[in-house]
């Protein structure tokens, strides 16, 4: 006897797909904010000639099945059978009980219909042997349109390798940008020239510098309750700062952590999981050594951290930023720095008082930021991001760099009220080896009246950014489809 009948399939069927019914329901999952992964994955569902299957990617609550809901919407307003889309979540208890072709088979002989059929799986990792599912269906019934959502992008990508070549792309989905979350709020933003790029703001005069930072004076406020919330479209729109934290530290990082990680990654010992997350948020925008990390958290073994470090990194919890070498002075090799995802999710697990106050804490949230803007804009690129600190002077360090075949980027945090740097800062030591071949270099500034070329001898100029306009002019690059062009 099955454990699941077909007629409890039948009832979460009717439960998820609201549109079978009435059409206009879709309206209330679907967010009017259309993110960039939107466009992207719709262009890939409905592009004529290539036939690709979309697997969106990314942390909890960053919005994917949003994502997928609007795309349901859009099939909707374009006179598609309401019939012919089905969405399923994998985290249900009972579509867990039986097999994905169980589940399609039933719907296709709930409605049998004609023409494409437009299906989305969400939390896909939770199929058993979904990457194989996926290949079946890709193969075996040319009438489907499918799109899924997964938390542990490194597992999708995988099965994407193993399975999915010709048959599907993933799409990672991060945070919020700035300037997506002014978008979200509706917030009355500047008015810049069109497509303004980082890279051009250095052959700006200075009134015509002035009045562009004078333009983002009322984003101020937004933007400190940016670093402090972060990019997480729910809490964004909450009226409540604090208990929005609150549901960051429980609903974002506790389950991922205590559900999800342990789920999929076999972890033997949660609490030290608990434990080495939180060493990385005290650590994070710090060089990584996994030995101390181990000695540290109770002579924990070098490979059980290594393995428990893959696990968030696949869980979308943190990235790694490894070390590049930049021009002749030779850099450090082998530890990465270790980036918590969003700065928020560092807040919220360390409970800071009074953290706008705080100078050092301050620098980090930013560098964080910083990071997330640039590895999300430069995704799908060429581009290799890492860091450079001098090997035989680790005191002398550049933040992100970002080495493209025509383009080296050298950006450094300055978040603190005086950015001023010594001539023998590695940044501007860089920037006078022309073995270096840095193409471009930002200090990245805290004060709005803190811009300009840095009063030092270069071969390529320093010019002085503040955080607010780097990341909102990123983030509405990447918002525009001008990806990987700074």
């Amino acid at each position: 006897m099955a454990i699941v009948s077909d007629d409890q399939v039948i009832k979460v069927l009717r439960q998820y797909n609201t549109w079978w019914r009435n059409v206009s329901e879709v309206k209330e999952e679907s967010k009017p904010q259309r993110r960039l992964a939107y466009y992207k994955a719709l262009e890939m569902m409905k592009h004529k000639t290539l036939r690709r299957f979309v697997v969106l990617s990314g942390a909890r609550r960053v919005g994917k099945t949003t994502i997928m809901y609007q795309m349901i919407d859009n099939l909707l307003e374009e006179g598609i059978n309401p019939r012919n889309i089905l969405y399923i979540s994998f985290d249900n208890p009972i579509i867990k009980l039986v097999n994905v072709e169980k589940v399609l088979s039933i719907y296709e002989s709930l409605y049998p219909l004609d023409g494409t059929k437009y299906v989305f799986f969400d939390e896909v990792q939770y199929m058993e042997d979904w990457e194989l599912w996926l290949k079946v269906i890709y193969d075996s019934r040319k009438d489907f349109r499918l799109t899924a959502t997964g938390s542990a992008s490194p597992i999708l990508e995988k099965g994407s390798a193993d399975s999915g070549t010709g048959r599907w792309n993933v799409l990672k989905i991060p945070t919020l940008s700035f300037y997506e979350y002014c978008k979200l709020l509706q917030i009355k933003t500047p008015i810049l020239p069109k497509h303004l790029k980082l890279t051009e703001l250095v052959k700006m005069n200075k009134a015509e510098l002035g009045d562009l930072m004078e333009q983002f004076v009322s984003l101020e406020g937004h933007f400190n309750r940016y670093l402090m919330i972060g990019g997480f479209p729910e809490l964004v729109l909450s009226d409540d700062d604090v208990y929005a934290q609150r549901m960051l530290r429980e609903d974002v990082v506790d389950k991922v952590i205590k559900r999800d990680v342990l789920t999929l990654f076999n972890i033997r010992s949660p609490l030290l999981m608990e434990k080495l997350f939180l060493y990385l948020c005290m650590n994070s925008t710090e060089i990584f050594s996994v030995t101390t990390a181990a000695k540290e958290l109770e002579n924990t073994s070098v490979s059980t951290v290594e393995s428990y470090i893959t696990a968030l990194q696949m869980s979308n919890l943190i990235y790694l930023s490894k070390p590049v070498n930049v021009g002749s002075k030779g850099a450090l090799k082998g530890k990465p720095k270790i980036y918590i995802a969003d700065a928020a999710i560092r807040n919220a697990v360390l409970m800071v008082d009074d953290i706008l106050s705080d100078e050092k804490e301050l620098g980090a949230m930013v560098e964080t930021a910083v990071y997330k803007h640039i590895l999300s804009f430069y995704q799908g690129c060429t581009a290799q991001i890492g860091y450079f600190r001098k090997a035989k002077d680790n005191q002398k360090e550049v933040d992100v760099v970002v080495e493209l075949p025509r383009q080296k980027i050298l950006c450094e945090v300055k978040y603190r009220n005086n950015s001023h740097i010594p001539a023998s800062d590695a940044i501007v030591e860089l920037c006078r080896d022309k073995e270096s071949k840095v193409t471009d270099a930002f200090i990245i500034t805290k004060r709005l009246e803190d811009f300009g070329i840095a009063q030092h001898e270069t071969n390529v100029p320093v010019f002085r950014v503040p955080a607010i306009v780097f990341l909102y002019l990123l983030g509405e690059a990447e918002a525009n489809g001008q990806q990987g062009r700074l």
